[in-house]
């Protein structure tokens, strides 16, 4: 099969890259480095030093044997994207290539703009450049559990519920309602492909995946593949940020009382999911979406298997309550469906509190490199104070 995988230099990108090469998928990328000149933007970098893309592929060859071919290009110019896929005639295109930070997009004005535009334009441009070269194509796309927000209802995987109001039955997609302005892009990303489904019959795989944690998978075998670590308030996942903060002797920075749930995964359940979406693609023509984690947790859940984690490397460390800078509730339902994913064998085996010891262990070694950006930490953008900056 071949495989475009769009956002390749991403924390998720690069990996699933190697996973589908290891398969023996032939593998192109495209990205335009955004991400890395984000977290630049605010501060900060990856607590795990990751080459350049040049480099990675060049590694990838090297230590593994395998051929990836790469193109620098954004998605956002329909000419550019248009040009890559008629030249690759892929049968999938996984799209990663979205500024994937709830925070970054509740800085200002500007910074929700461009999460807008970047995102929801890069979406249309795919649909349309696929529907003009082969309406074939997979299109496998990134959403998140977060689009539905925490509704005091179970999550159902179908994007359609059968609803009464006033007397009246109908059928309308499930309600959803996100907490920052990059969720809500994914929301119009899901409309918009439902939109196009209807109207063309575009090949779909909709993930609904929760936040991903971890450092390594089974192709990572060498630091020269190691993939990015944000930890900081913008970029950083909270796991990501509470395994930072236990190394540096940061109280873990716990938002609000803590009582927040979310469904997790690790980065190798992510790639082991992500690749059997890939290979098994839904029926030619129909939508399929799919809620993507493994276990649901607490912010304080969290927390306490951090500091377990931490505490067997020697590191005694509290827990520090603040002011959540965040809109959201700090306690409430969550109880999200997952079916899909089992159907086509996903049985993940290891937990977070399985994982945590290592990785803890494995971002130790750049405690100097993560002590300078550990100002970055602590929350900076308070999502209920507008700034209009452009």
């Amino acid at each position: 099969m071949k495989v475009m995988i769009l956002g390749a230099d991403g924390y998720l990108g690069w990996p699933l890259s190697l996973r589908l090469m290891a398969r023996g998928h032939e593998v192109i990328g495209v990205d335009n480095f955004a991400t890395r000149k984000s977290v630049k933007e605010v501060g900060s970098d990856s607590a795990i030093p990751i080459l350049s893309m040049e480099n990675r592929v060049k590694a990838a060859k090297d230590i593994h044997g395998y051929n990836m071919k790469f193109y620098r290009g954004d998605i956002t110019k329909y000419g550019v994207l248009h040009k890559i896929i008629k030249e690759e005639k892929p049968d999938t295109v996984v799209h990663f290539a979205e500024q994937r930070s709830a925070p970054y997009s509740m800085i200002n004005a500007k910074h929700a703009a461009y999460t807008m535009s970047n995102n929801i334009i890069g979406t249309i441009n795919l649909i349309y450049a696929i529907m003009d070269i082969d309406p074939k194509i997979h299109i496998v796309k990134m959403g998140t559990m977060g689009e539905f927000g925490t509704p005091n209802f179970d999550i159902p995987e179908s994007p359609f519920v059968d609803v009464e109001i006033n007397g009246r039955k109908d059928r309308i997609t499930t309600p959803k309602f996100a907490g920052s302005w990059y969720h809500w892009t994914k929301v119009h990303d899901t409309n918009n492909i439902l939109f196009a489904n209807k109207a063309w019959k575009i090949t779909t795989t909709d993930i609904m995946q929760g936040p991903v944690y971890g450092t390594r998978t089974k192709e990572i075998t060498d630091k020269k593949l190691h993939s990015r670590f944000d930890f900081d308030e913008v970029w950083g996942t909270v796991v990501n940020r509470f395994t930072v903060e236990s190394v540096l002797g940061i109280p873990l920075t716990a938002y609000g009382a803590g009582g927040q749930i979310r469904g997790y995964l690790s980065l190798e359940d992510s790639m082991e999911a992500l690749r059997l979406l890939v290979e098994n693609p839904p029926e030619s023509g129909s939508y399929r979406s799919a809620n993507q984690f493994v276990e649901l947790l607490s912010i304080n859940e969290i927390a306490d298997i951090i500091q377990k984690a931490a505490k067997k490397h020697g590191i005694d460390i509290g827990v520090e309550h603040m002011e959540n800078p965040r809109i959201e509730a700090d306690r409430h339902y969550y109880n999200p469906e997952i079916k899909v994913l089992p159907a086509l064998g996903f049985h993940p085996k290891l937990k977070m509190a399985d994982l945590s010891e290592q990785l803890v262990k494995d971002v130790m070694p750049y405690k100097a490199r993560m002590n300078k950006f550990r100002e970055r930490i602590l929350p900076h953008t308070n999502w209920r104070r507008v700034e209009n900056a452009r």
